[in-house]
């Protein structure tokens, strides 16, 4: 009797499972992962030359020669990491039809316990090369030898891909990269190149001379998309990603416009007919509709401010909130009725918060640095204006809307009260 109860609770469970109208009902995509900006496409529309520029660097790998190293530039969204990874790709493929072999290495610097030390930085290469070695508890230059003497060992070219290089450089300095170039003198029969990518278009000129003489580098620069070029890119994507008469003409304009106005950011384009396409999928829409990309945009700007802000470290995140404090004073006070506010303002209150949680206080060049840093993110605008004899100083605005605003104010109340 009990087990016959049972059958039917279960049977009744399973006529009224939740997920049961997802199952039956039809989804608008056929393969999502076609969305996003870390799906390796068979062409990548106008990226040609930046492609045979790369290939052309890595071209002597095929005969067993030394390739010169490559630093990748461009702002986000412009197609870098996808076309070196398109280009390795179809080097390997190369590689193998000529019976040789080459070892590709990739390492997100911007993960963290992955290259927040030389040490994790070498223990991860290792690990991609089939050596497991402990994340700590070797002395670095043992470490090092053991690197080299798996390269060596293997006595073919292997690629190391050093994704927003300039956070590992942040982090730990230039001597990686010197000792990795010195290398190949040493390897024998293998040989090392180096494919850096970065968002910081100054990157070189903050190494040391003795670095740069011997990186032998040769430099890509990325540009930004235009609309017709993000409308091409999504056209091409979407053709692959949702079923047929989903998406029209009209939606993937939008997103590209709107994504053009983001300098040329074909992963926010990306971004946008995705979640366009999500939000009409939960809404049990067939069709992806512009008010469908206006709901995507509101989701990915607040998920993006938050996610950055949290993100931060402390002093970043005080520094912002005493911003936010400082701008709700500024809206109730009658002297100041134009609202402005400026570094100084910003570092006085900054100095209330950290004293009332204990923290360190900065020093306000340092501030400066970080309300800099705040602004290159998009969380506020920070102008520099003129003061006369008085110098310059920044004049500060908090650039999220009302929603971001409110969620953020909460996180950091949260933390620091």
């Amino acid at each position: 009797m009990e087990a016959g109860q049972e059958l039917v609770l279960s049977n009744s469970a399973a006529n009224s499972n939740i997920f049961s109208q997802y199952i039956e009902s039809p989804s608008i995509f056929t393969d999502k992962r076609v969305l996003t900006s870390s799906f390796v496409p068979g062409s990548i529309p106008h990226r040609e030359e930046e492609i045979k520029h790369i290939s052309s660097v890595l071209a002597p790998m095929l005969r067993g020669y030394h390739a010169n190293n490559v630093f990748v530039y461009g702002t986000c969204g412009t197609g870098k990491t996808i076309c070196c990874r398109f280009v390795v790709s179809q080097l390997q493929d190369a590689v193998k039809a000529a019976q040789t072999d080459i070892k590709v290495i990739y390492i997100n610097c911007k993960m963290e316990r992955v290259s927040d030390t030389e040490y994790r930085l070498f223990a991860q290469m290792l690990k991609q090369l089939g050596e497991e070695v402990p994340y700590t508890g070797l002395p670095t230059d043992v470490i090092y030898r053991k690197f080299f003497a798996k390269v060596a060992e293997k006595k073919q070219s292997v690629i190391i891909i050093l994704d927003e290089i300039d956070a590992l450089y942040k982090k730990v300095g230039d001597d990686f990269l010197y000792n990795i170039t010195r290398a190949n003198n040493e390897l024998g029969e293998a040989n090392l190149s180096i494919i850096g990518i970065t968002n910081d278009i100054s990157f070189r000129d903050n190494l040391d001379v003795r670095v740069k003489s011997s990186l032998s580098e040769e430099e890509v620069m990325f540009r930004p998309y235009n609309a017709v070029q993000l409308r091409d890119i999504l056209a091409s994507r979407a053709g692959d990603g949702f079923v047929g008469g989903a998406v029209s003409e009209s939606v993937i304009n939008k997103c590209a416009a709107l994504a053009a106005q983001e300098h040329g950011d074909a992963r926010r384009a990306l971004d946008l007919l995705r979640v366009a396409g999500e939000v009409a999928e939960r809404m049990g829409e067939t069709v992806v509709k512009e008010r469908h990309v206006d709901v995507a945009e509101e989701k990915i700007d607040l998920d993006r401010v938050t996610e950055t802000v949290k993100s931060q470290p402390a002093q970043s995140q005080i520094v912002l909130y005493a911003i936010i404090k400082m701008s709700e004073e500024a809206r109730q006070k009658e002297k100041w009725a134009d609202r402005r506010l400026l570094t100084g303002d910003i570092f006085s209150k900054y100095e209330e918060l950290c004293r009332g949680n204990g923290t360190k206080v900065l020093t306000q060049r340092r501030i400066s640095d970080l309300i800099g840093e705040l602004d290159m993110f998009g969380i506020i605008n920070a102008k520099v204006i003129s003061k006369g004899r008085h110098g310059r100083t920044r004049e500060i605005t908090l650039s999220m809307n009302e929603t971001a605003l409110g969620k953020v104010r909460s996180y950091l109340m949260g933390r620091f009260g």
